[in-house]
C-alpha cells in the first residue's frame, strides 16, 4: 500500500486551483505550520519577445568572493536552444557585463549541430571554474535524434570565465578511446552520453575528483539505442570521474558503473541524476524515474548509493521519506545541494496524487535530506511555488538550477514558470527567467 501524504503547510488555494481536491487520496492532512521565512521572487531576464522562454543559471567563479557567471537561454520549443548568452558580475549580480553570444546553431553538411549549456562549478581546491555543455550533430535537426547523437563537452577558466585554456570533449582516458567512442558502450551516431538538465551539478571529493552525474542511451545487440521501456525515451545513468592532470591542463576522464533501472517500473529508465556526500562517506544519487504510457504503475523518484566514491553504485530503489512511506513525483529534473552548514537539501517537484509521465510538474518544493540514511525528512518540506490562479494546466515548475548565497546562505533558486500562460492545445513559452530567494530555517 502507498501512503501519501499532505505536504506540510500545503495551501488549500492551490489545490482548488489546480483540481487536486477532486482526485487526491483519501488521508489525513498533516497540521498546518507556521511559514518559517518568507520566499522571495522577482524576475532575472525577462522574455525577449512572445513565444520565447527564458531558463537562465548563475555560479560562483572563485572559491571565495563574490563574482558570479551568468548563462541563459532562450528557447521556443522542446529540448532545443535558440540562442545562449553568457554574462559576468564582479558585484554578486548587482550589474552584469554585456551578452556575449555562445553559437549553438550551426549548419553541417550531414546536419545541424546543436549546442546546449549545462551548467558549471568552481572546483575549491584548484580555483579553476569548469563549464559544461552538450552538442550533436542532427540529420534532419530532430530533437529525438540527439538520443544517438550527443556527446559532452567541458571547458575551463583560470579567470572567472573571461578565456578558457582548455576546451574538449570529454572522452574515457586510456587506449581505444576516440571522439566517436568517447566511453565503454558508447558509439556516436548509435548512443549518446549527455549532462541531463543544469540541475545536474558537479560534486567534489575531498581528493580533489570532480563527479559530474550523467545520462546514457542503452544498446540493443546491434550496438543502436534501444527503448526497453516504451516511453518517450530511455537512458541509464552514471557518473563520470574526473582527475586535473599533474600540470592541472586538462580533465581525465573515467566512466562509473551505469545505474540501470527496471523498464517494467520505469519506463524511461534511470535519468537525471543528482549527488550528495552521506555523514557515512556514501554518495548519495537521486535520480528522475517515470510512468510515462503506463499511467498505472507509481511514479516515483529513485535512490542508489555508492560506497567507493562513485565508482559502483547500489540498484536504484524508489526514494523514500526518513520513516519509509512512499510519495509521488513526477519525471522532472531535481537537484541535492550540500549547504556550507553541512545539511543536505532536495529541490523538485512531489505530488498529492500519482502523476502521469511528467505532468504535473508542480508544486515545487524543498526539503531536507537525512544525512545518516540519505531519505527525505518529511516535515521539513516547504512549497516554493505552486499553481496559480490563471496559470495553465500544463504550467512547468521544472527548469531550474540552484546554490547557496554566500553572504546569507540563503538557496538562490533559478527556475522558469514554463507554459504559465498555455491554454487549450497550443502551448505558449513565452516565460521569464526568475530568481527565488529561500531563507534556510532550522
Amino acid at each position: 500500500m502507498i501512503r501519501v501524504r499532505w505536504l506540510a503547510g500545503w495551501s488549500a488555494a492551490f489545490a482548488a486551483v489546480s483540481g487536486w481536491a477532486e482526485v487526491r487520496p483519501a488521508i489525513t492532512p498533516a497540521p498546518p505550520a507556521s511559514p518559517p521565512g518568507e520566499i522571495r521572487r522577482e524576475v532575472f531576464l525577462a522574455s525577449p519577445r512572445p513565444g520565447t522562454a527564458v531558463l537562465a543559471s548563475a555560479y560562483y567563479t572563485h572559491p571565495r568572493g563574490l563574482d558570479l557567471i551568468s548563462m541563459h537561454q532562450w528557447m521556443s520549443r522542446s529540448d532545443t536552444t535558440d540562442v545562449a548568452y553568457v554574462r559576468r558580475s564582479s558585484d554578486h549580480g548587482v550589474t552584469w557585463t554585456l551578452d556575449e553570444e555562445v553559437r549553438t546553431e550551426e549548419r553541417r553538411p550531414n546536419g545541424t549541430l546543436r549546442r546546449m549549456l549545462r551548467g558549471g562549478c568552481v572546483d575549491p581546491y584548484t580555483g579553476i571554474f569548469v563549464r559544461f555543455r552538450i552538442e550533436g550533430v542532427l540529420p534532419t535537426d530532430d530533437p529525438l535524434e540527439g538520443l544517438r547523437q550527443w556527446a559532452i563537452h567541458y571547458s575551463a577558466s583560470r579567470d572567472g570565465g573571461k578565456t578558457w585554456f582548455v576546451d574538449e570533449q570529454i572522452i574515457h582516458r586510456g587506449p581505444g578511446f576516440s571522439a566517436t567512442r568517447p566511453l565503454p558502450g558508447v558509439e556516436i551516431g548509435k548512443t549518446c552520453y549527455m549532462v541531463g538538465d543544469t540541475a545536474s551539478v558537479p560534486l567534489f571529493l575531498d581528493d580533489g575528483t570532480l563527479l559530474l552525474p550523467i545520462i546514457l542511451t542503452p544498446a540493443g545487440p546491434d550496438g543502436q539505442y534501444v527503448n526497453p521501456g516504451g516511453g518517450y525515451t530511455y537512458t541509464d545513468a552514471a557518473v563520470l570521474r574526473g582527475r586535473w592532470t599533474v600540470d592541472q591542463s586538462r580533465l581525465e576522464w573515467e566512466l562509473s558503473a551505469r545505474v540501470t533501472g527496471d523498464p517494467a517500473r520505469s519506463t524511461r529508465g534511470m535519468d537525471e541524476p543528482t549527488l550528495a556526500e552521506l555523514a557515512d562517506g556514501r554518495l548519495l544519487m537521486v535520480l528522475r524515474g517515470s510512468n510515462d504510457r503506463k499511467p498505472a504503475l507509481p511514479g516515483y523518484r529513485w535512490v542508489a548509493f555508492s560506497r567507493d566514491r562513485g565508482r559502483n553504485w547500489t540498484a536504484p530503489v524508489p526514494w523514500t521519506y526518513a520513516d519509509g512511506s512512499a510519495f509521488f513525483s513526477p519525471a522532472s529534473c531535481s537537484q541535492l545541494l550540500t549547504h556550507s552548514s553541512g545539511r543536505i537539501f532536495w529541490l523538485g517537484n512531489l505530488t498529492p496524487a500519482n502523476p502521469t509521465g511528467n505532468r504535473p510538474r508542480y508544486p515545487f518544493v524543498v526539503g531536507e535530506v537525512d544525512r545518516v540514511s540519505g531519505l527525505l525528512i518529511e516535515r521539513s518540506l516547504r512549497v516554493v511555488d505552486d499553481r496559480r490562479p490563471g496559470d495553465g494546466p500544463d504550467l512547468s515548475l521544472s527548469n531550474f538550477s540552484a546554490r547557496e548565497d554566500r553572504n546569507t546562505g540563503e538557496i538562490v533558486l533559478h527556475l522558469t514558470r514554463l507554459f504559465a500562460r498555455s491554454q487549450g492545445e497550443v502551448r505558449d513559452w513565452t516565460a521569464d527567467a526568475e530568481i527565488y530567494r529561500i531563507p534556510v530555517v532550522p
